[in-house]
């Protein structure tokens, strides 16, 4: 195995994606806590939600009401390139909140309650997706 591969192995171990705990609002209770655990949520949650977002934007063409008109059907790509946007600012400011962990915990406990609005509305465009 290549070191890449190690690496890869490590930081899904190190942000607890491989341990089976799926349970995202007690991660997030335990991260306003935790400064460790909030920077890894942040990150974590900030990559998850930009790949989900370019994932359906690149391969789930819109359906329902988006498909009404074309403002619905171009405002669904508008949304999910804001929605990448901020999941990339998200797992900035996970990477900004180590370098000073104690003075930025509140500034990045703000953007971790703000991704909830992105995340459902991912949730409900992907399942969806799921349920057609």
């Amino acid at each position: 195995m290549g070191n890449a591969a190690l690496l890869a192995l490590h930081a899904d171990s190190e942000l607890a994606l491989g341990d089976g705990n799926t349970n995202a609002a007690a991660e997030m209770v335990e991260a306003s806590h935790d400064v460790t655990k909030l920077r890894r949520a942040l990150f974590a949650g900030g990559v998850g939600q930009a790949a989900a977002a370019l994932y359906l934007a690149l391969f789930r063409p819109p359906a329902g009401l988006f498909l009404r008109n074309n403002l619905l059907f171009y405002s669904y790509y508008v949304v999910l390139v804001v929605i990448v946007l901020f999941g990339v600012a998200e797992a900035w400011v996970g990477i900004w909140v180590s370098h000073q962990p104690r003075c930025r915990q509140a500034a990045g406990m703000t953007v971790l309650c703000l991704s909830v609005l992105p995340m459902l509305f991912l949730v409900g465009i992907g399942g969806s997706a799921i349920l057609k």
